[in-house]
């Protein structure tokens, strides 16, 4: 018996560490690059507005709307979708080729459908690819999805097969299908209304997310060793509030 409970303390030491593992990683082994804590206020509803060397790439689009605001070091984001044709995309400079990022992050409840899509660009040194983007965690009110954009649907090749065959309403080819479906993982995630802390991170071609402590999901695929991860983004559909944003660079 003691020697069973011995084991079991020793898996479930082994899980919490486990479990650690990528803030861990990031602290120990990772160089501090960046970070944030909103406590300022806006200049204005343009890309710059928010400041501190971020820039929102729909703002300008609707520059009569303000889809950033900063309040008591909050940055609520909502974002004017239909107006400016675009979720509101949101991003910083990172640079990195492993690493990765801490977000403190919350759905304030606004809206029912609200997600968090957030992850790494670079359009300088990425060709055939729609917009430099790399590959990105995807919160829903019901899932967590990580997705390698480089090689899979942001592809220009592949991009435009699927927009082929459902332009002439047909079935998008089998082996488009099949490779698309290697690029991404879903896993269930139930969202609320509270704080949150939610780490990513790239290790070689493995994309991890954590959120409270916990691993939630995992996948290797190829375009998650991009060499540059020269932008930190959050692609936001409708609402959600960032508190403290953190972001480490291990090499």
């Amino acid at each position: 018996m003691k020697t069973t409970l011995l084991c079991l303390q020793a898996i479930a030491i082994s899980l919490v560490a486990s479990a650690q593992t990528d803030a861990t990683w990031l602290r120990e082994k990772g160089m501090l690059i960046f970070h944030d804590t909103f406590e300022r206020e806006e200049d204005s509803n343009l890309a710059k507005a928010i400041g501190n060397g971020w820039n929102s790439a729909t703002a300008d689009r609707v520059p009569h709307i303000k889809m950033a605001d900063l309040d008591k070091g909050i940055l609520k984001i909502a974002s004017a979708s239909v107006e400016a044709k675009h979720a509101a995309h949101i991003h910083h400079e990172a640079g990195f080729t492993d690493g990765g990022a801490i977000v403190r992050f919350r759905f304030p409840g606004i809206n029912k459908a609200e997600t968090l899509q957030l992850g790494y660009v670079d359009r300088e040194t990425t060709q055939g690819v729609h917009a430099g983007h790399l590959c990105y965690g995807i919160l829903s009110q019901s899932s967590i999805t990580l997705t390698d954009s480089k090689t899979g649907i942001m592809n220009l090749e592949n991009r435009k097969r699927r927009d082929d065959a459902v332009a002439k309403k047909e079935k998008i080819p089998a082996d488009l299908e099949a490779l698309l479906k290697t690029k991404n993982i879903s896993v269930p995630y139930k969202a609320d209304t509270e704080w949150h802390e939610l780490v990513l991170v790239t290790e070689g071609d493995e994309m991890r997310l954590s959120i409270d402590g916990k691993q939630l999901a995992k996948h290797r695929s190829e375009g998650f060793a991009h060499p540059m991860k020269r932008w930190f983004s959050f692609l936001v559909n409708n609402t959600v509030w960032i508190d403290d944003v953190k972001i480490w660079k291990v090499r």
